[in-house]
């Protein structure tokens, strides 16, 4: 099998490109089909998914079984500033990719998001598959049409949504936050938005358990539970024994002081309902798959 990684230097793509040489993740082992797969990984500036012509040249000569898209313009207050770049990577890439898979035969991994939610809706329930999507930022509206052109035009195609990832590689909110308590000692964190943390080892790991099955369609995938940010924060610095205290603040707040923000959704839990009806969802619980990131983090880029 032969599978191409876009995007393989985000914090998804490297752990993927992990499991895929180690053959296992902290969950569990990867799938027979994939042990000896080729594994093509692939980022900026060597392709830009954007390029339509770049990437049908690229599936083509490498007549890839899998394409796995974690390439993406994830920054969602800069997205409102560059909303066009946001639009060619989290619209027109998946687009071209689905494009090239569906010549290729190829099956097509895209990676989403929870923003695709207004977080308008009644707080008490996750949202599954089945939920209406009504994005309120440029970030959001970008990937939900990267999510409908993946549909159309490719048929063996998995859309798989997740949220607050974070990684034992690159720049996320554990680390943000780590390091703020070590240099300022007092956080303010919003307590109005709750979502579900997910350890990029688990969307990983189910991720390749996916992409050799025949059950194409949308996934949530995310870490079980559901938290505000304030407790994943609070939560973050318990357990990374640092001499910091954390308070909670409204999302209004933080626009007071951060006018240029963009919009975020107050409820944007999910619902892996999908994955549990499938495959199976091996996502472990968000406090769980913290307590083991911080077990094997080496406090700076990678694990211990």
């Amino acid at each position: 099998m032969k599978i191409i990684v876009t995007g393989y230097k985000g914090q998804l793509g490297t752990e993927i490109i992990k499991q895929l040489r180690a053959g296992k993740s902290e969950i569990g082992p990867i799938p027979e089909k994939l042990l000896n797969a080729t594994v093509i990984a692939v980022d900026l500036p060597e392709l830009d998914i954007s390029n339509y012509k770049a990437v049908d040249d690229y599936i083509r000569r490498f007549k890839p079984d899998v394409i796995i898209n974690c390439a993406a313009y994830t920054n969602v207050d800069g997205c409102e500033v560059n909303h066009d770049a946001a639009y060619k990577a989290n619209a027109l890439g998946p687009r071209n990719l689905a494009q090239a898979a569906e010549k290729m035969g190829a099956r097509l991994v895209h990676v989403s998001t929870d923003y695709v939610f207004s977080g308008r809706e009644n707080g008490g329930i996750p949202q599954d598959e089945a939920c209406l999507p009504d994005p309120i930022s440029a970030y959001g509206s970008t990937k939900l049409m990267g999510e409908k052109y993946v549909a159309r035009f490719c048929h063996r195609h998995f859309i798989v949504r997740t949220a607050w990832l974070y990684s034992y590689y690159g720049k996320n909110f554990v680390k943000t936050i780590v390091n703020a308590g070590k240099k300022f000692g007092k956080l303010e964190v919003v307590n109005d938005q709750l979502g579900n943390p997910t350890n990029a080892v688990d969307l990983a790991h189910e991720i390749l358990q996916l992409c050799v099955t025949h059950e194409y369609g949308l996934y949530h995938c995310t870490g079980e539970g559901i938290c505000s940010w304030y407790d994943f924060a609070s939560e973050i610095i318990r357990l990374a024994g640092v001499d910091a205290t954390v308070a909670p603040c409204t999302s209004a707040e933080y626009k007071a002081k951060h006018p240029d923000s963009a919009d975020r959704p107050h409820w944007s839990a999910l619902d892996n309902r999908a994955l549990r009806c499938s495959v199976g969802n091996e996502v472990r619980p968000w406090q769980e798959a913290l307590a083991c990131f911080f077990e094997h983090w080496d406090g700076d880029n990678g694990m211990k």
